[in-house]
């Protein structure tokens, strides 16, 4: 029998693949990568469900910390928001999933790696640019995207294969990750309707603002409330705290791989928090320099990783300097939780730039003359007032 590892998620498309393969007489190996969707329960019903199907065995993946070390602290670094809204919770988890699956797949030494991706989306791209990569020699097999199979046919197959599951699709397809919460349903397939309340995992509890203080050493998040830990716990309490204000809603609207116009519904309370508490204690810690040539390269970054070339070596000169600039990037930042948003108050830092000894914006300075600045202005003026001349403007 051929040995082949599916990307599987227990879904209807991974379910079809399982059954379909295992028929066709391949040994089908389902391989879930949990970067921080799956409890220990769910992984139990993967299982199970994988063997039913046909599965000659399951495995479960913990790259939770992979993830972070590899994507999110880069992501952080460079405040990656696509299209200035979307922290790129599912792409960014993706790329590690294809990663990790490959790796395995070489491990018992596969010949063949599947995945239920259609034809219509972003995800095939990013698995198979991972897949041809790393692994040229192994061939992927995609059944849903190449047989162009609807939800009612697969499910059609399950039935006649005496497969009886629970298949009714809910009304919102919710994709839950470390790093966000995408939310899809009938209002992101137009343009006009926003999600409702009930479509977002998370529904808003506190009604009473709150102060809280996030810690951050050298640009990666360290704590909360004075309380140091690892920046995977770190980021899981902080979004425990926020998901009850129903912070970090959202709907993504972008231009998708393949050249379509996307929308996405997504839910990051922590993501957002921690992007735009990072973001400020730059303003403060960085030079206009590092920020201005950090802002450039953070969006060459994001997306490139979102649309699959993450192995390009591009991608780790740029995460080279990211790390470098946040060697000044330590402090805490100030925020007030309110229902539904929050506000940024201020940072405290050892590294703050607001320097009083230099001069207080708009009030006094204390470190050069009024000669000095009627001279500094004179000459920045020069090259505007040759125009000007020259172009008799």
């Amino acid at each position: 029998m051929k040995k082949l590892v599916l990307a599987y998620s227990g879904g209807l498309d991974t379910s079809y693949c399982v059954k379909h393969l295992s028929q066709l007489g391949y040994e089908v190996h389902a391989v879930s990568v949990n970067t921080g969707g799956f409890d220990d329960g769910e992984v139990k019903a993967l299982s199970a469900k994988a063997m039913t199907l046909g599965a000659t065995s399951y495995k479960s993946i913990d790259a939770v910390e992979t993830f972070y070390q590899k994507v999110i602290r880069f992501l952080v670094f460079g405040n990656v928001l696509k299209n200035n809204t979307y922290p790129l919770s599912v792409s960014a988890e993706r790329i590690i999933q294809a990663v990790e699956i490959v790796n395995y797949a070489k491990s018992i030494d596969a010949t063949h790696i599947a995945h239920g991706s259609t034809g219509a989306g972003n995800d095939q791209v990013r698995f198979d640019l991972i897949f041809q990569t790393l692994a040229p020699n192994i061939e992927i097999i995609t059944p849903i995207r190449d047989q162009k199979l609807s939800r009612e046919d697969e499910i059609a197959f399950l039935k006649s294969h005496g497969v009886e599951m629970e298949w009714a699709k809910a009304q919102y397809s919710v994709n839950k990750g470390l790093w966000g919460t995408s939310v899809g349903g009938k209002e992101t397939l137009e343009s006009k309707e926003p999600l409702p309340e009930e479509a977002y995992p998370s529904p808003l509890t506190e009604k009473q603002s709150t102060k809280i203080a996030l810690q951050f050493t050298n640009g990666e998040f360290s704590g909360i409330n004075g309380k140091q830990m690892d920046t995977v716990s770190a980021i899981k309490a902080l979004d425990k705290i926020a998901s009850g204000y129903a912070i970090g809603r959202d709907i993504h609207v972008g231009d998708t791989i393949i050249g379509i116009k996307g929308r996405v519904g997504f839910e990051a309370a922590a993501p957002l928090l921690i992007i735009k508490a990072h973001h400020l204690l730059e303003k403060h810690t960085l030079s206009k320099w590092q920020q201005q040539q950090k802002e450039q390269l953070a969006s060459f970054y994001g997306m490139h990783l979102h649309e699959g070339h993450y192995l390009d070596p591009v991608l780790r000169d740029i995460e080279a300097f990211m790390e470098s600039s946040q060697k000044m990037v330590t402090g805490t930042v100030f925020i007030t939780l309110h229902p539904y948003r929050f506000t940024l108050d201020g940072i405290e830092s050892a590294h703050d730039l607001m320097d009083s000894s230099f001069g207080s914006y708009g009030e006094m300075n204390r470190n050069w003359t009024s000669e000095d600045a009627k001279g500094f202005i004179t000459v920045t003026a020069n090259a505007t007032k040759i125009y000007n001349h020259v172009n008799n403007s």
